[in-house]
């Protein structure tokens, strides 16, 4: 299955690039379809609606897909790509240090995967950017058709991320403890436990709590563009206090 001696795993959206990638992107396809934005907004108000009213994340992820039932793949992957290809150009497309982070880690030879509640069209390129080696995202299923049921594979949120990542481990022969795992959210909780060297991106609370706790890494999740240079991570100490982590 390869020749990596050790992977690093990370989440995608407010942990690598400096948006929600599914939503973002959403705004590109419905303007492409003549939304002069209002109908978005009133998407986006039902989300946070169901959101707010404690709809799982796995299924609010599952209805946005159902948005694209009867979408051919094919032009949905081409939106996908230009998609990206503007986004990547902004200003603050990117979260600088942990971008950096994994330039490092695969400039070391690590095994760097995407893992996602966002889809393929949107993370291949992406990948492509990074250098990243392998996808582990919510899969929109396609008909004989050559288009969307509206239906997914599984919904690449919380507790499956983590079975993806023990999956991956186990089918290329590597050892949790030697691997590294970044997240910026609460539910990448699971995930970032598989490994032995979990890093927090960002301030949310439940992970900051944690990193406290176990003297786990702290990235920085200030904004920049794709080719910034990257601050040094911060590891923060139960016993000592914020200190230099070490370089990855």
């Amino acid at each position: 299955m390869g020749t990596h001696a050790r992977a690093a795993f990370f989440d995608v959206d407010e942990t690598l690039l400096n948006t929600k990638s599914m939503f973002h992107f959403l705004r590109f396809w419905m303007a492409r379809q003549g939304d002069d934005g209002s109908a978005y907004d009133a998407v986006m108000a039902e989300v946070n609606s169901q959101a707010a009213s404690g709809v799982p994340r796995t299924e609010i992820n599952r209805r946005y897909y159902r948005r694209f039932a009867g979408v051919d793949h094919a032009e949905l992957t081409r939106a996908g790509r230009d998609w990206y290809d503007a986004y990547r150009r902004e200003g603050s497309a990117v979260v600088v240090a942990a971008w950096a982070a994994a330039r490092r880690h695969a400039l070391a030879g690590d095994l760097v995967a995407l893992v996602s509640g966002s889809f393929r069209a949107l993370l291949e390129p992406l990948a492509g950017d990074l250098g990243a080696d392998l996808i582990l995202c919510s899969e929109p299923l396609v008909g004989e058709d050559g288009r969307l049921t509206g239906e997914i594979r599984r919904p690449m949120i919380g507790a499956i991320k983590a079975d993806a990542v023990r999956e991956t481990l186990a089918a290329r022969g590597l050892s949790a403890e030697e691997c590294s795992c970044y997240g910026d959210h609460a539910s990448d909780l699971d995930m970032l436990q598989v490994v032995g060297d979990p890093v927090i991106v960002g301030a949310d609370p439940v992970l900051l709590e944690r990193a406290q706790a176990l003297d786990w890494a702290v990235l920085s999740a200030a904004a920049g563009p794709l080719r910034a240079r990257t601050p040094g991570a911060v590891r923060i100490s139960a016993r000592r206090g914020p200190v230099a982590a070490r370089e990855r």
